[in-house]
């Protein structure tokens, strides 16, 4: 039996813990509360080919198109084979998704070619979910550490031995560990615009870097595109995930003048994948001095969007809005980290003992752009794999994440400022530089301003830090545009066999060719 530490309480934590448990001793480590993180806020569904007009070969293609040329096809297989009967085991879990008269309802989302997302509560299916495994958690016993931040994982003769914690009432403490699975989630928190908690602050991502893991791709980073935008008490504005289901469901964006923008942007309109959209709203934006565009729901009903939509129609009606009558403003945010750790398809780092599943890793499932609704099935089928593999002979790194040659860029090697660290500074200077549209100009003043700062000591802001400058510099490395990445100076896919973007611990970005 061995002792694993699983840090992060979504459905990728929660996920592998129980399933571990069968097994090994299991604790569990979150930063918040077990609900905190980033599952609970998911709103659209999760994506499976569990009915019988749909197949796994159909989502597999189509899961590779939106991932444009840069998905690791073993990893496709995997999350798209194993999906149906991961959720089937939700269910038998107690997730009570939304049923209509012919059994389980189904919803269409961008990219896909069948209505294949399941949902709960209309737009409520991450909640849901959460709240099915807190209880089973809670039923098996699994012991739950709150409010303790991932300070780093311990690293003994080259393996993961355990994690470095501190608790909420700043007392330091050290998890000793046989295996430590990391499901922190994204980073979110590195832009001014965002969807994602407040507790998405990329601490998994940068713990694994420390302690040697590779990294990959933290140049793609979803970017929503329709985020509620919302006055904020500060003057500002604040955001709120208008779930792509509206979408799915009928709803059109428009600009000031009423007009359906997305027509002349993309054959599929409203419906193109997630990163076409948000920049077709962001040029659009631009284009009318920087006034918000708007999803019109109206053709909709009352009716339907309240019992489709119940957490949306809330938001609105809090904010004053009458979604059913009138357009509401949206905006592009910051969604979901495609890159992250890389791992096999079990979920193994390159670090001995150290898994990571969920948004902090970098499975390769997802490519340069995440199919809606992948998100959470990707959580749920590689923590139950990596589970399996607890215990198991370790493997070498996988081959995809191989490192034949350096790209050209020298952004993570800048020194090191002495300016006082600005969270907010740093958001915006990510959403300004490494947002929706980039060139290098604008990065390298991103990485001259990130290196201006001084390191804080470990913290959520020093973890944010580090992977503003990795980021930075991916970015930097790739000079081409594809998936999520989109460079004014590069604007379009690069020639040969697409690559990735790799970044050993203390070195600049590496290259690797795609697999065949």
């Amino acid at each position: 039996m061995a002792r694993v530490v699983v840090v992060g309480s979504g459905i990728a934590g929660l996920v592998a813990a129980l399933r571990a448990a069968e097994r090994h001793d299991v604790t569990v480590v979150t930063k918040g509360g077990i609900a905190d993180g980033s599952t609970r806020y998911a709103q659209g569904g999760i994506a499976a080919a569990v009915f019988s007009d749909d197949s796994v070969a159909a989502h597999v293609a189509d899961t590779l198109r939106a991932g444009a040329g840069l998905n690791v096809p073993e990893a496709v297989a995997a999350l798209c084979v194993d999906g149906p009967a991961r959720v089937r085991e939700l269910i038998a879990l107690g997730v009570a998704f939304d049923r209509d008269g012919n059994g389980l309802a189904r919803g269409l989302e961008a990219a896909h070619s069948s209505a294949r997302v399941l949902h709960a509560g209309g737009d409520a299916t991450g909640a849901e979910i959460q709240r099915a495994l807190d209880a089973a958690v809670a039923a098996a016993g699994i012991r739950v550490v709150s409010g303790a931040f991932l300070r780093d994982v311990l690293v003994t003769d080259g393996a993961a031995s355990g994690v470095a914690l501190r608790l909420a009432d700043g007392t330091e403490t050290e998890l000793d560990a046989d295996a430590v699975v990391l499901a922190t989630g994204g980073w979110g928190q590195l832009y001014a615009h965002t969807t994602n908690p407040a507790v998405a602050t990329g601490d998994g991502v940068a713990a694994a870097y420390r302690a040697g893991a590779l990294l990959a791709d933290l140049e793609f980073t979803q970017f929503h595109p329709t985020a509620l935008r919302l006055p904020a008490a500060d003057g500002g504005s604040r955001t709120f995930l208008v779930s792509e289901a509206v979408r799915g469901e009928g709803a059109v964006l428009r600009n000031a003048r009423g007009e359906r923008f997305m027509l002349d942007v993309h054959p599929d309109a409203e419906l193109a994948p997630r990163d076409v959209v948000a920049r077709g709203i962001a040029v659009e934006m631009a284009a009318q001095d920087g006034l918000p565009v708007v999803l019109d729901a109206t053709a909709l009903g009352a009716d339907f969007l309240a019992r489709r939509f119940p957490t949306i129609d809330a938001a609105c009606r809090a904010a004053g809005i009458d979604w059913s009558r009138e357009p509401v403003p949206v905006t592009p945010a910051a969604h979901y980290a495609m890159g992250g750790v890389v791992t096999d398809i079990q979920g193994r780092t390159s670090v001995p003992g150290l898994f990571a599943v969920g948004e902090v890793a970098c499975t390769g499932a997802q490519g340069a752009n995440r199919l809606a609704s992948n998100s959470l099935l990707e959580g749920l089928v590689f923590a139950h794999r990596a589970a399996e593999a607890i215990g198991e002979p370790w493997a070498e790194a996988p081959s995809w994440a191989a490192a034949p040659g350096l790209a050209a860029t020298a952004a993570t090697e800048l020194p090191e400022g002495d300016e006082p660290f600005d969270r907010a500074r740093l958001q915006s200077i990510l959403w300004t530089g490494a947002g929706l549209h980039r060139d290098r100009a604008g990065l390298e003043r991103a990485a001259r301003e990130l290196a201006a700062f001084r390191m804080p000591e470990p913290s959520e802001d020093a973890d944010l830090l580090q992977l503003g400058r990795l980021v930075v510099a991916s970015a930097l490395s790739r000079e081409e545009s594809r998936g999520a990445h989109f460079r004014s100076d590069f604007p379009l896919p690069a020639a040969g066999a697409p690559r990735h973007t790799v970044l050993a611990p203390l070195s600049v970005p590496t290259e690797v060719t795609v697999p065949c």
